[in-house]
């Protein structure tokens, strides 16, 4: 009986998420147009605080739900589109960076998340820091902030979708 009582609940509920915003004008990358609205994401850390994990997971979580917009976490960069780069670059991991860039099947798209993927931010000069990823990588998209909001990182995900 009380599983027929949640499940009336949900029913009558409806789906909790954030509206919908408007759709993105164009693609945020040209390389973008090959994805034909669905891009499959893997996530790299090289070297973050973690702030911005947690901000990518709400992203993904089921307030914001980035895969109703045709974005999707992927366990292997052998199924990735794109990479969903954090933190500054350490010296121990510029180097598996480039690998699993490598790794990543054409057109490979990269995604800088947050102010220390962009510059190295507070980490900069650090005797370990490398510095952001477009020093080790390119980088084709931005997202700033320390940590970026997840409406900044669903509207870098829509970009790459065009949903």
């Amino acid at each position: 009986m009380a599983a027929f009582n949640l499940w009336r609940k949900i029913r009558r509920t409806g789906r909790v998420a954030e509206p919908a915003g408007p759709r993105p004008a164009g693609l945020s990358c040209p390389k973008a147009a090959f994805l034909a609205g669905s891009v499959q994401v893997r996530h790299v850390d090289a070297g973050s605080c973690n702030g911005c994990e947690v901000e990518i997971s709400s992203a993904f979580g089921p307030v914001y739900d980035a895969e109703r917009y045709g974005a999707r976490l992927v366990a292997s960069p052998r199924h990735a589109d794109a990479l969903l780069v954090t933190g500054p670059v350490t010296r121990n991991m510029a180097t598996p960076l480039r690998r699993t860039l490598d790794t990543v099947s054409e057109p490979r798209i990269v995604v800088a998340v947050g102010d220390c993927a962009i510059d190295a931010g507070e980490f900069a000069g650090g005797y370990g820091v490398q510095g952001g990823v477009a020093d080790v990588v390119p980088v084709d998209v931005r997202v700033p902030g320390c940590p970026p909001e997840p409406d900044a990182i669903v509207a870098a995900l829509r970009g790459l979708t065009g949903r």
